[in-house]
């Protein structure tokens, strides 16, 4: 995605009457994505990012960051319980979590409602946009409030290169890799395999938001990542939702560092582990993970997955 305008940005007229007021966000060329606001909660700056918080008509509360809608309430849901959920169910302990990003704190939210969870460590660089956070989504409060939450202010790749810990999971909750942007870094496959692999426990999980995965936008960065991440690691699955807020199919990749997980472990996740959490917290995860988990081919659009394994797909009827 990329720039952003808001038409009659402050929704008022010269009469001091409410006029429409529209959020514009550019796709790509030729292609731009709308919608009604209410209005502008907040607009500002930080020293790496602009940050704006809008209240939308069809969406809720939506936080706006560098031109790019991150999140909307009434969908965040969606993202972050996929980002998180997959990963620590999978696991056979997930005690100690890194997050790289994940600065609104929805992120560290879904962690921390898994019981097995002593230790989240999250590293966002910007420490006004958490700030901002905490004072203006206050669904995340009970989170930045939570004792096992270690907040860290600091570069990711930084902050993984100086710890001596190791984690049962580390999540990258970051911006698309968009080259020269403060995340590309981050992408990499000497950062893989130089910096998260080795901060990993024995059995431990990486997973990663991998950006649109649609039919047609997958190849924007989400083919990148999981190709780079399979010159890595050996048992790379990647997976996706529809996020209305995004207009479009989301993708993320999750990674392995045991087979048997991979193998067996994946299928029968929440049926051996209902203790771990209250089905009840969960509102777009959890029966999504017992009717639709299945093999990997079917978790992302099947003509996408052609694409992945290098295959050319037949796109006429």
């Amino acid at each position: 995605m990329g720039d952003i305008s808001i038409s009659n940005g402050n929704c008022i007229n010269g009469n001091g009457q409410r006029k429409s007021c529209w959020y514009e966000e550019e796709i790509e060329e030729n292609l731009r994505w709308c919608f009604a606001l209410n209005g502008i909660l907040h607009t500002g700056a930080t020293q790496f990012q602009d940050i704006q918080l809008l209240d939308t008509k069809p969406f809720g509360k939506a936080l706006v960051i560098d031109g790019k809608l991150q999140s909307a309430e009434i969908d965040e849901f969606i993202y972050h319980e996929s980002l998180v959920h997959p990963a620590l169910l999978n696991h056979l302990n997930p005690k100690t979590i890194f997050i790289m990003g994940g600065g609104e704190g929805s992120t560290a939210r879904e962690i921390l409602r898994h019981r097995p969870v002593e230790k989240v460590v999250m590293c966002d660089i910007d420490e006004e946009v958490v700030e901002f956070c905490k004072s203006y989504l206050v669904v995340n409060r009970e989170a930045f409030s939570d004792p096992r939450l270690e907040l860290i202010f600091n570069d990711a790749r930084a902050e993984l290169e100086r710890r001596e810990e190791f984690y049962d999971v580390i999540i990258g909750d970051l911006a698309d890799p968009i080259e020269g942007g403060p995340c590309y870094q981050l992408y990499t496959k000497s950062f893989y395999e130089f910096i998260v692999k080795p901060r990993l426990n024995q059995g431990g999980i990486f997973v990663t938001q991998a950006g649109p995965a649609g039919i047609f936008s997958h190849t924007e960065v989400f083919s990148c990542i999981y190709n780079t991440l399979r010159q890595v690691f050996k048992y790379v699955v990647p997976y996706s939702a529809h996020i209305p807020s995004y207009a479009d199919t989301w993708g993320w990749v999750m990674v392995y560092t045991l087979n048997s997980i991979f193998q067996v472990h994946i299928q029968y996740a929440v049926i051996d582990k209902t203790e771990q959490f209250n089905k009840k917290d969960f509102r777009f995860f959890y029966p999504f993970y017992c009717y639709h988990i299945l093999p990997t081919k079917y978790i992302i659009p099947q003509l996408v997955w052609f694409y992945e394994e290098g295959m050319e797909p037949n796109v006429n009827p």
